[in-house]
């Protein structure tokens, strides 16, 4: 049967042959694409994290995704250094994963992003000082509270995006890394999204999603930089999850809860330099690739703009009332 296959091709025209073999290289090809895929979704198995360090440091732990990674890593019995603007919130997350984790250590540090940041990261680098912090999250950030065209976005709205996304990342990794560097070992995940990486523009959240932009690239400079120092950095590409931020209640197969995406990004760490920890969210990202983007900028503004609809009825009878 073999052997008559063969033969049947032999007779072919060349451009029948040629034909062939393109389609069967390219087979092959999404052969292994889909096996690699499945393998790290499904089988490759989680770094351990303790070998990066004995303490997580967490930016923006008290609601969201950060929650939900101080949770995860309490659960891989990492101590943690929670780091937020309320301190009561700082103090029920501790509670919380101390009555579940009772043998981990806690530190609060008090930090309002938006504020003094100077001030910030003094208290950061002192809570830190003589601690084997192997892990750093920075996951604070801030988005508008509805789609807002640019000339719409206010001075202090513009301001906190730009402190708060871009600077507090950055200040955050700069207080932690020298001494990730002193141990030559560390992993440094930044929480990218969606908005500047998957589609092609997220229109009524431009400033949002520049500053996504510049953490994604910041992540990627940052991860060849120092490879060959022993630490790894990360920058995690989410897509929509169940979130205040995101205004969105009820979790679901396309939109995990924060539990559910945090244990799916500590799968992750240490390896790709870019990823989408949450496997359906990979799908998604897929769909959208094969789309026009055109396409894609046309529904992510009509979808933009019932946002935005929504935000200002809901501003109009708060101040009707």
């Amino acid at each position: 049967m073999e052997l008559s296959c063969v033969e049947q091709l032999k007779s072919q025209p060349l451009w029948v042959c040629l034909l062939f073999a393109f389609g069967s290289l390219s087979a092959l090809k999404f052969l292994v694409i889909v096996l690699k895929w499945v393998y790290v979704n499904f089988l490759r198995p989680p770094k351990n994290l303790k070998k990066y360090g004995s303490w997580a440091l967490v930016t923006g732990p008290t609601d969201g995704i950060g929650k939900g990674f101080a949770f995860q890593l309490a659960r891989k019995g990492l101590n943690l250094i929670l780091v937020g603007r309320n301190p009561e919130k700082l103090k029920d997350v501790s509670d919380s994963i101390v009555a579940i984790y009772g043998s981990i250590q806690i530190k609060n540090v008090v930090v309002d992003f938006s504020g003094d940041l100077s001030e910030g990261m003094k208290r950061i680098s002192e809570a830190i000082e003589g601690l084997d912090v192997g892990v750093l999250i920075n996951n604070v950030g801030v988005s508008y509270p509805y789609g807002r065209f640019f000339h719409e976005v206010d001075e202090e709205l513009l301001n906190n995006l730009i402190k708060v996304n871009v600077e507090g990342t950055t200040k955050v990794t700069q207080a932690v890394l020298p001494g990730m560097l002193k141990r030559k070992r560390g992993a440094i995940v930044n929480i990218g999204s969606g908005a500047a990486i998957v589609i092609p523009s997220d229109p009524l959240y431009a400033v949002y999603a520049a500053t996504k932009a510049y953490i994604d690239q910041f992540s990627r400079c940052l991860y060849v930089e120092y490879k060959k120092s022993g630490i790894d950095v990360q920058c995690q590409v989410p897509l929509y999850v169940a979130t205040k931020m995101a205004s969105i209640r009820r979790s679901s197969f396309f939109v995990p809860s924060t539990n559910g995406y945090a244990a799916a990004a500590l799968r992750w760490i240490g390896y790709e330099p870019r990823c989408t920890p949450y496997w359906p969210h990979q799908l998604i990202w897929g769909l959208v690739y094969l789309l026009p983007e055109s396409v894609v900028d046309a529904w992510r503004l009509k979808f933009c703009l019932g946002i935005r609809k929504r935000g200002q009825l809901k501003d109009s009878r708060k101040k009707e009332e």
